[in-house]
Parts: structure tokens; sequence; C-alpha cells
């Protein structure tokens, strides 16, 4: 009997979304690693977020369905690399207890959980050591007389903010959109019902709360603009 699997990739911006860069790298790798292992892909979810936060889960609804359909199927989620699903040792494990199985391709697919949580306690640690030397080397221009930002242009700094607020409820859209148009396939839905199921899924809204009718609404008016 084949084995099968659910894929799931992603790549932090929008900008790498929208590119390929990274998701044809990861394809690859699922698809050899599949290819040698006799595992068959039943399904592919892309999602463009950041892996960051114990929290992230719930920023990123496109995972959150992934483990819905892998649990459905009993199947696994196949990544191509750990980082893919978080550098986070607690997110790795709050993935854990979702009694969904994880095969990355890259460690080989019998690999025991405990390593799991070795090597994501590894990445958390090299992130770590990465922002620390960054604020470290930031502190020393400082104390050198180095003027870091800058303070003359704080029009130009609201705009940007406002324009990184709307990219990543644009990348939010995007990502939740695929899951509303697999719910709208199967027949005639209202949007409460939509939201209902989504809740069911235990896929949150960009603010981490619960759907409703308007906040389906809002994320298929905003998918519209963007096509």
């Amino acid at each position: 009997m084949t084995k099968q699997a659910i894929s799931y990739l992603r790549v932090s911006t929008a900008s790498q979304g929208r590119s390929g860069l990274g998701i044809e790298a990861q394809r690859e790798a699922i698809a050899r690693f599949a290819e040698a292992e006799g595992i068959e892909i039943i399904a592919e979810h892309v999602e463009i977020e950041t892996g960051k936060g114990a929290d992230a889960l719930d920023r990123r609804p496109v995972l959150s369905a992934a483990l819905a359909q892998a649990r459905k199927a009993n199947c696994p989620v196949l990544v191509a690399k750990l980082d893919r699903l978080s550098r986070d040792v607690a997110f790795i494990s709050g993935l854990m207890a979702q009694r969904v199985a994880f095969v990355v391709a890259e460690l080989g697919a019998d690999v025991d959980p405990f390593l799991l949580h070795l090597y994501s306690a590894l990445a958390e640690k090299e992130r770590t050591v990465i922002s620390q030397r960054t604020k470290a080397a930031l502190q020393a221009k400082k104390a050198a007389g180095a003027v870091l930002g800058n303070r003359t242009n704080l029009a130009n700094a609201q705009r940007a903010g406002a324009a990184s607020n709307a990219a990543s409820a644009d990348a939010f859209a995007a990502n939740v959109l695929p899951v509303v148009r697999q719910i709208q396939a199967r027949g005639p839905v209202s949007l409460r019902t939509i939201a209902h199921i989504l809740n069911d899924r235990g896929i949150r809204t960009a603010r981490g709360g619960e759907w409703t009718a308007m906040t389906v609404k809002r994320i298929t008016d905003r998918a519209a603009q963007l096509a």
C-alpha cells in the first residue's frame, strides 16, 4: 500500500511568495524525498508567513488547514526542512500535541520525536545568538557616537509602517482564501457557515480571534482587490 502525506511549504515574505524564491526548492526536495520513500503527496499547502514565536500557529491558517487535512487522512505532514515549521521549541512541541505526525525530508523518514525537539532547540539557539550579535553591534556603534535610525523622517517611517501592516493583511488574506475556496467548493454556504468551519478547524483570524461572517467577508473582499 502506497504511503501518503500532506506537503507544507512556507516562505517568510510576500515577495518570496510571488517570485517563487524558496518555494520551488522546497517542492523539489519534497518530491525527491517522496519518490525515494514511496510516498504519495495527496495535497500541497503553501503559506507566506513568518515562523517566529510560539504563537505562530495562530498566524498560519494554511498550516492549520494542513494539520486538519492530515488528521482526517491519517497521514503525516511532510516538510523540506524543520525551519519551514519553526525554529521555536515551544512551537514544535505544540505541533506534536496536535496528534499529527511530521516528516522532515532533510532529517529522514524515521527521526525520533526527541531529535526533532533537539534540532529545533539548536535552531532556536542559533537564532538567539544571531539576534544578540546584531544588538551588540548596534550598541557598539551607538557607543562610538553613531546615530542609529533616521529621526528626521518620521512621516516616511509612519507610511512604511502602514504599508507593512497592509502587506501583512494582504498576505494573510492570500493565505486564508484557498481554505475558504475549498469550503465553498463543497456547495453553497453562507459566510456564517464558513466562519464556523474555520473556527472548528482551529484557524484564527489575523488578530488571533474567532471568525465571524463579517471577518470572512473582509478577507474575501480584500483577496478580490488583490486579484
